[in-house]
């Protein structure tokens, strides 16, 4: 947002100096990003041609006698047509920057004569594009001084960077508002626009829309006989200071309008409207060749202004080239209305179209301002183009209904910790155009209509502390705590983390993919559900949620290994989501190996081969993976259980579920299905897992953090082996559970190390043989009840499993 010290100034009645001004609209969130202080004018002074002779050697060159008013004429060189004895006009010296050409000047000999400077055209002072002589001033122009001062070019102009939830200081206007409250100044009332209006409007204003939000006002009024010619000097200064080309009264009038009062307007030529202007949703494939002189193919999400013509103006966008006005304009409609400010967004954003309007409309612009808005412009236009007024329609508009909010002002220093009376507090929001009501610590405050943005008490406590000054806070330590601070962070926080570091120290890299992922991978994957798909995706291969972290990693492997790395490890730790309430969002672990990445080394090397590095990774180097995640987050691994089988994306023989019970599943694992594979246009060996961080179950609450005392058996531990011969259907997860079942207290370890088939066992037999540690606590064991405890595993895995003891 740019504006001019004088522009402000005209709102502004202050004596405050540039500096002051800049530091204390920072201070109030208006952040001053540049400042033009108009230096680079300073060394242009205004002199007189005192003798234009020819130059000897160049017939359309002259060597000029030029006057400063220093007394001292110098030489000059100008090929200017319009160089003459006699002639004011600006001098720019050796060692002065011309903005308009960007060179500084030097002496220098031009065709063999010296010139000591330069005769100013106004583009080469960047003040138009003016190039046909140089300035041509008064011959009452006083010779010796500033030219930016006499042409009043000097005026320093202030660009601020102004954040979305301040529409209210997108006019110049709202800006010395909060500068006069501020104390800054005092805010000047602009005198009640005052003339005759003759005649009735002529053309009729319908709004057919199935949503009055998108339009919910509109105002019009109809001026005749103007003389659209060029805007007054003044005006034209103004916008040309901010970075608007002066174009004519009529639209230089709109523009001012916008940036004066946070006001945007347009303006029919009424002799190009047909019938009635009709406020609708465009049709699909309807176009419109808009003022840039291109042309927009609309849709219904695009809200018009029509007439029988057809489309005339994109609402609060940009208007139609069709009826914009021109030199030879004598009759206009001027049109004052309210846009929904996530349509004008959507649509501006959906076209391409940038414009001061829009950057307004989106933010939100003032309601009750529409009607004072039209009458303002209709004043301008009767000043600058003449003409008679007739009177103004108005549609659709339902009045401002104010928010009201009970305001404790305790919460100022409970939010801020700043000190603040109520009555200062009261002045500030009264300064502000908040209307205040109440007394003492409890006040009842009216939000107006220009500050949409203020919705609670806290809105309320921001708009006291920045204009009473955030510069006023005391920065103070923190309170001491004599208590031993609690856990901060959440058991899925903390193991969201630990997952992390766990998948790091095996040796795998961390990845961040994409959050979204193409239908046909979301449906190879379990999703693809409609709830899912994003409204406004970002790319075609990026329209769905990503039901799994696998599609994603899968993909970033296979790109490394098309540069080159095939042996690749990674991992992520983040979101899939199921549905789109928030407890269809999941926490996932997923990992993905490809090639030789196993944790024991990658890569082709003799010296890995007695390790077990070098082969390609399977679902053992998956389940791996997994379990160490499961055992860092520290779930009790003689409770997890593991299942054959696995989602339809891995191969079905090679690969398992993790559970916990029948029914909580904690994770897959596994080698991926070769027609998954094909699907994703992959190639080469991959493994990979997931496990839900979030499905693990909470763990127990413990009095204390103090780990328990180490508590070590005095007897010897003693293992003992068993073969069992079982239907091969049958897992060997269960012969494990069924012998350690059969004493807990005794029996603290089982792990199976054979399995074996043959002839010998039976048809559909195998022959699965265990270890099982035996640890007495009290006492050495006898014969008796070594044999006893034998009795008891071997019931329990007969029972178990239907599993007879190995002769």
């Amino acid at each position: 947002m740019k504006f001019t010290l004088s522009w402000l100034k005209e709102h502004l009645e202050t004596d405050a100096s540039l500096e002051q001004i800049c530091e204390r609209l920072t201070a109030i969130g208006l952040e001053v990003e540049d400042v033009d202080d108009k230096a680079a004018y300073k060394p242009f002074v205004i002199a007189r041609v005192l003798a234009a002779e020819k130059h000897p050697e160049a017939d359309r060159l002259k060597v000029l006698t030029v006057d400063a008013g220093d007394g001292k004429p110098v030489q000059i060189v100008c090929g200017a047509p319009n160089a003459r004895a006699g002639l004011v006009g600006a001098l720019a010296r050796p060692g002065t920057y011309v903005p308009g050409i960007d060179v500084t000047l030097s002496v220098g000999k031009i065709r063999g004569v010296e010139s000591h400077g330069m005769m100013c055209s106004e583009k080469e002072l960047d003040i138009s594009d003016d190039h046909n002589g140089i300035i041509d001033l008064p011959e009452d122009a006083p010779v010796g001084t500033s030219f930016a001062a006499y042409a009043g070019i000097d005026d320093p102009v202030i660009e601020i960077n102004l954040t979305p939830n301040r529409p209210d200081c997108t006019s110049i206007y709202g800006i010395a508002r909060d500068l006069a409250a501020a104390g800054l100044g005092t805010l000047k009332t602009m005198p009640i626009p005052s003339f005759k209006v003759e005649g009735e409007l002529t053309t009729a204003v319908k709004i057919e829309l199935d949503d009055q939000r998108l339009c919910p006002g509109f105002a019009l009024r109809l001026v005749r006989g103007v003389k659209n010619g060029p805007s007054p000097a003044w005006m034209q200064k103004r916008l040309r200071a901010i970075g608007l080309r002066p174009i004519s009264a009529l639209v230089d009038i709109t523009n001012y309008m916008t940036f004066d009062q946070g006001r945007p307007m347009h303006v029919f030529d009424a002799n190009k409207v047909k019938g009635d202007l009709v406020v609708r949703r465009a049709t699909e494939g309807e176009t419109i060749l808009a003022l840039d002189q291109r042309e927009y193919r609309l849709g219904p999400a695009n809200v018009v202004i029509s007439d029988d013509n057809g489309v005339e103006s994109i609402g609060g966008v940009m208007g139609g080239e069709h009826s914009g006005c021109d030199e030879n304009t004598t009759d206009v409609l001027i049109e004052s209305a309210l846009w929904d400010p996530i349509n004008i967004a959507r649509t501006g954003r959906a076209l391409g179209i940038i414009t001061d309007a829009r950057y307004r409309f989106e933010r939100g612009v003032d309601p009750e301002y529409m009607m004072p808005g039209l009458e303002r412009t209709t004043e301008l236009v009767l000043e600058l183009c003449g003409g008679t007024a007739s009177k103004a329609t108005l549609v659709g508009y339902r009045g401002f209904e104010a928010k009201t909010i009970d305001f404790p002002v305790s919460e100022v220093k409970r939010l801020t910790g700043l000190e603040i009376s109520s009555a200062e507090s009261a002045e500030i929001l009264k300064g502000l155009g908040f209307g205040v009501a109440g007394s003492g610590e409890r006040l009842t405050v009216s939000v107006p209509s220009w500050r949409p943005d203020v919705d609670g008490k806290a809105d309320l406590v921001e708009e006291v502390m920045r204009v009473h000054g955030v510069d006023k806070i005391k920065p103070a330590p923190l309170e001491a705590i004599g208590t031993v601070n609690a856990r901060i962070l959440t058991t899925l926080q903390i193991r969201t983390r630990t997952a992390r570091r766990a998948l790091a120290a095996r040796g795998m890299l961390e990845a961040v993919t994409w959050s979204f992922i193409s239908e046909d991978q979301a449906k190879l994957f379990g999703g693809g559900s409609a709830a899912l798909k994003l409204a406004n995706p970002i790319a075609a291969d990026m329209s769905d949620m990503r039901p799994s972290l696998l599609p994603g990693l899968l993909s970033a492997a296979q790109r490394n290994a098309d540069k080159g790395y095939g042996d690749v490890a990674i991992f992520e730790v983040s979101g899939t989501y199921e549905s789109d309430k928030p407890e269809g969002q999941r926490r996932v672990a997923g990992g993905v190996r490809r090639g030789t990445a196993s944790i024991a080394g990658a890569g082709r090397m003799w010296s890995n081969a007695s390790k077990g590095g070098g082969k390609p990774v399977d679902v053992y180097d998956a389940k791996a993976d997994a379990l160490a995640v499961l055992e860092a987050c520290g779930l009790p691994m003689s409770n997890v259980q593991f299942e054959t089988g696995a989602p339809e994306w891995y191969h079905p023989g090679r690969s398992g579920t993790i559970k916990m019970g029948p029914k909580v599943v904690l994770g897959y694992f596994g080698e991926f299905h070769p027609k998954t594979l094909a699907a994703l246009d992959i190639a080469g060996v991959y493994c990979g897992f997931e496990v839900f961080v979030d499905a693990m179950p909470e763990p127990k609450k413990k009095a204390t953090r103090t780990k328990p005392p180490l508590d070590l058996s005095p007897f010897q531990a003693v293992k003992r082996d068993f073969a069992f011969v079982v239907e091969k259907s049958v897992e060997a997860g269960a012969v494990l559970r069924a012998a350690q079942g059969a004493d807990r207290k005794l029996i603290t370890g089982v792990n199976v190390f054979d399995v074996f088939e043959g002839a010998s066992l039976g048809e559909d037999k195998k022959s699965i043989a265990i270890e099982v540690t035996i640890q007495p606590s009290d006492r050495t064991l006898t014969d008796e009840d070594f044999e006893v405890l034998t009795g008891k595993v071997v019931a329990s895995v007969a029972k178990a499993t239907g599993g007879t003891l190995r002769a």
